[in-house]
């Protein structure tokens, strides 16, 4: 082991070394800083205050100002928690008190979230990317308290029969049962962390959640994907009896494409899964997903950065999606340590490579405040097409945090 750590540790160093020239990430770090103190300008109210409860999603292509547009914080606006999340990793890099009251307030204003009946499953990534965030930095209290109260109110949509946490009760309906989307495998994080936190003071607490986020991960991994490894965006149940129905899309191109989000998510859940079970099964899966996108990647773009679903047949005419590339290089910059060293150099390769070509081709620049460019929303519906997005600069951040750490060698 100590001496694939050195290995790994060797050529992360020289990872760096594009065709081009050297890529710095540090350099794209302190951008993300600068972008972070323009876009709390742009924010601030002519009474020098901010609205804590307006959390910023998008920056549209037809937009003339650089500003967030930003929507109500509440449980139904599945990105409040990545603007939060985004300042304290700010302040973890900085140590600026005046982004850390910013932190705070963006992140209280997410308050409510356990003060009420559950919405559906998006409570994981809203209290992950925010009071998760701010819990790595500042160790408080309440800020645990949330999270733990965050993911009993998760758990609550676990259907035993299923194996599987209902992702929208809203769409139940909709889908003629109980639906499971591939974005759920994030959430597992929420019922892991408790878990881990609760292993001592609540034994019996602690084995529950841990117990639902295994079964979720296995049963998603059974049903909702295809032999190559892409997977469904949704998975349907039958309520009453746990039968699986079918597979379908929600938001790709079709319910047998490669939705490039949908399949980051699984990378990068499968990946989580491994650090908190340290199952086999786990891992080799992480690596199945994982190799099928790099694969249909390479098959369909021109670059590191995936079109918004590999088999639109627009091919490159269709929308790029930065936030995927994002997702899948945090992911990768974790699953490059749990592999053999040829894997390893495989998967940290392809990620610099990914945030190499971010920092160089879909950075904002001046355009606005976002960090970056050229995401997409939700194509069918014809929202947030070509887009700055929230979550985009959300993993950005994250990305490049755990490279300039050095995460790839522990």
């Amino acid at each position: 082991m100590k001496k694939l750590i050195l290995f790994i540790s060797v050529f992360c160093l020289m990872a760096c070394q594009t065709k081009e020239g050297t890529w710095n990430p540090d350099t794209d770090v302190d951008y993300c800083i600068n972008k972070v103190s323009a876009a709390l300008n742009e924010l601030r109210q002519a009474d020098n205050t901010y609205d804590y409860s307006m959390e910023p999603r998008n920056i549209l292509k037809e937009d003339t100002q650089k500003g967030w547009n930003c929507r109500k914080a509440s449980p139904q606006e599945w990105c409040s928690g990545f603007w939060p999340g985004i300042l304290w990793m700010d302040y973890g890099i900085t140590k600026d008190e005046q982004v850390r009251q910013q932190a705070e307030g963006y992140t209280e204003a997410l308050s409510m979230l356990t003060q009420e009946p559950v919405y559906d499953h998006d409570i994981g990534f809203l209290t992950l990317s925010s009071y998760g965030k701010g819990y790595e930095q500042t160790h408080r209290d309440d800020y645990r308290k949330v999270m733990l109260d965050a993911a009993d109110s998760l758990a609550l949509l676990y259907n035993p029969l299923v194996g599987t946490i209902l992702s929208w009760p809203r769409h139940v309906k909709d889908y003629g049962g109980h639906n499971t989307i591939m974005d759920n495998m994030i959430n597992l994080e929420l019922l892991f962390w408790a878990a881990q936190e609760q292993e001592k003071s609540d034994k019996s607490k602690s084995e529950q959640l841990y117990n639902i986020a295994v079964r979720h991960a296995d049963t998603t991994m059974q049903h909702q994907f295809h032999e190559d490894g892409s997977c469904y965006h949704v998975a349907v149940y039958d309520t009453l009896s746990g039968n699986f129905i079918k597979g379908v899309t929600h938001q790709g191109y079709a319910d047998s494409s490669m939705w490039s989000r949908g399949q980051s998510w699984a990378i990068y859940g499968y990946t989580m899964v491994y650090r908190f079970t340290k199952e086999q099964r786990f891992l080799e899966f992480a690596q199945k997903v994982t190799d099928s996108y790099l694969k249909r990647l390479k098959e369909t773009s021109n670059d590191w950065v995936p079109l918004w679903d590999m088999d639109d047949p627009m091919g490159l005419e269709a929308p790029k999606d930065a936030s995927a590339a994002c997702v899948v290089a945090s992911g990768l910059l974790e699953l490059c340590q749990y592999v053999d060293a040829e894997k390893g150099k495989q998967y940290y390769d392809a990620a610099v490579s990914m945030l190499t070509d971010l920092s160089r081709d879909y950075q904002s620049g001046e355009e606005n405040v976002a960090f970056l460019k050229h995401s997409t929303g939700h194509k069918p519906a014809g929202t947030e097409i070509d887009a700055s997005i929230i979550y985009a600069d959300y993993y950005y951040l994250e990305a490049l945090l755990r490279l300039k750490s050095g995460v790839h060698a522990q």
